[in-house]
């Protein structure tokens, strides 16, 4: 009962801060705190668990897994179930969530319980949906993430926090609608084939679909997942939210709910509909160059800080979906690399960026510069980020970038020298970010305190994973190995097929 316990960890903390808050509202900050530090705390267990003694479950492909019927007549069960990639995805999600608890100390000073409840039920969401196999049970924590996170923005958000919070529940919402309508529509074939309605995924795999049938269902996840990464042009909710969320929204934003997207693409799309993800691979590989360009063009025209950081984040999604849909070991290996790189690199810019607002009361990039002098510990963290957001060598960014236009190479030439363009302009918005935030002349007098020791703990954590997977990535590349040969063996007999 593990898995279900890292849903209730962060479920029952929430509850406890925000009843908590009524008396005393420091504690209800460190309630939070200890609840997402448990939750790493028995991640962190299980990975290293996994790395002793391999997967405890023998004959399944699953390391962990806790099964139990829920709606028997309707083939509804409580499937959880864990594997090399939501072992990481899991660790990541309690990680930012700590850092969000530490990056908000501070910065939230109304409602703070109701805050920290929001922001619990939110990482709970997120655990749900890298957890659940049973697809009824997925798109139930896939809606519990959004109203959460509606309050985050709405409540405790900047100046347009109203107009970001209900664009991106829209956006979301109904996407969300289409990939309800997909599911309930397997279950019934399924129930048509066997004579019993299942949302199991293992079962659901083994389900004959015509090509129109497949093709128009993978559509309505595709529909779904692509919101949440966001795939260009659906991507306008993305800058509004991240720009006017508060701190702890931004980096949950960022960090995690982008990663829901290409979770569900890789978990769910790839195995269910290995025909129409062949067919269209052009296709989506295209948008994924669009947005890697798109994005980084459009970060490096931008004056809002925040919106800039949101920017790179379109263009670092837009690799995760050309490694997504390439076809190969190497390419979607490296897009989980980049999945887990960028949750902690723009995670940590966007807490620079609250931190940093927080202290200036403007976001403006016209209004900062010269930095250095005043804050030299603080600028030389945000100049890591800044780099590794870049693809500098040596971070995380870096070898999954490398991975994904390695194997995209094999695939597509044509779109993998587009791609590369990607590169270039990422360096672009990274000088502008180091010479116009942080070096140059302080002509607006700014004397603003350094890094604080809270604030330390977090970049010094960040620096710490984005080296480890920039360094040595072997750990998470092994993890994720089952997957992805899983993944290029479905492709190779789609390919065969085809011929």
């Amino acid at each position: 009962m593990i898995l279900l316990w890292l849903i209730l960890i962060p479920l029952v903390g929430g509850a406890i801060s925000l009843l908590a808050s009524r008396w005393n509202v420091q504690a209800s900050r460190w309630i939070a705190l200890s609840a997402a530090s448990l939750g790493l705390v028995v991640t962190a267990g299980l990975w290293f668990g996994v790395r002793a003694a391999g997967a405890p479950v023998p004959g399944s492909r699953w390391m962990y897994e806790w099964d139990q019927a829920w709606i028997p007549q309707l083939g509804i069960r409580f499937h959880l179930a864990m594997d090399g990639l939501s072992l990481v995805l899991l660790l990541l999600t309690f990680l930012l969530g700590v850092m969000s608890v530490l990056a908000s100390w501070t910065e939230i000073t109304d409602r703070v319980g109701f805050f920290h409840f929001n922001l619990l039920w939110v990482l709970a969401g997120i655990t749900g949906v890298f957890l659940a196999v049973d697809l009824f049970l997925f798109y139930l924590f896939w809606e519990l993430m959004l109203v959460p996170m509606y309050f985050l923005i709405g409540i405790w958000g900047h100046e347009r926090r109203i107009y970001a919070a209900i664009k991106f529940f829209l956006f979301t919402q109904l996407s969300g609608l289409l990939m309800l309508f997909a599911i309930v529509t397997l279950a019934v074939l399924h129930q048509k084939s066997t004579g019993s309605y299942s949302f199991d995924y293992q079962a659901l795999m083994n389900l004959p679909l015509t090509p129109g049938t497949a093709r128009l269902l993978m559509l309505g996840f595709f529909a779904a997942f692509a919101v949440k990464l966001p795939v260009f042009p659906v991507h306008t909710w993305l800058p509004d939210a991240h720009t006017e969320a508060p701190t702890a929204g931004s980096v949950i934003l960022a960090g995690l709910l982008l990663k829901t997207g290409a979770y569900g693409l890789i978990r769910f799309v790839l195995p269910l509909f290995p025909g129409p993800v062949h067919e269209l691979a052009p296709i989506m590989m295209t948008l994924g160059v669009i947005g890697v360009l798109y994005g980084a063009f459009l970060a490096i025209s931008q004056r809002d800080l925040k919106r800039l950081v949101a920017y790179t984040s379109v263009s670092h999604m837009g690799f995760v979906l050309i490694g997504i849909f390439a076809g190969n070991e190497t390419a979607l290996t490296g897009a989980f690399i980049v999945m887990i790189s960028h949750g902690i690199s723009t995670g940590a810019l966007f807490v620079l960026a609250g931190a940093l607002q927080q202290r200036m009361h403007t976001r403006e990039i016209s209004r900062m510069g010269g930095l250095w002098t005043t804050m030299p510990a603080f600028s030389g963290a945000g100049l890591f980020f800044v780099m590794a957001s870049a693809g500098l060598p040596g971070l995380g960014d870096f070898v999954g970038e490398f991975l994904v236009l390695l194997g995209a190479y094999r695939t597509n030439v044509s779109i993998t020298a587009v791609a590369t363009l990607g590169i270039i302009a990422a360096t672009l918005y990274a000088l502008k970010i180091s010479s116009q935030v942080f070096q140059g002349p302080n002509r607006n007098n700014w004397s603003l305190a350094d890094l604080l020791p809270r604030e330390w703990v977090i970049v010094g954590s960040m620096m710490a994973c984005l080296l480890w997977v920039g360094l040595y990535p072997q750990p998470f590349i092994r993890l994720f190995q089952p997957i992805s040969e899983s993944s290029a063996q479905t492709v190779a007999s789609v390919q065969r097929v085809a011929r």
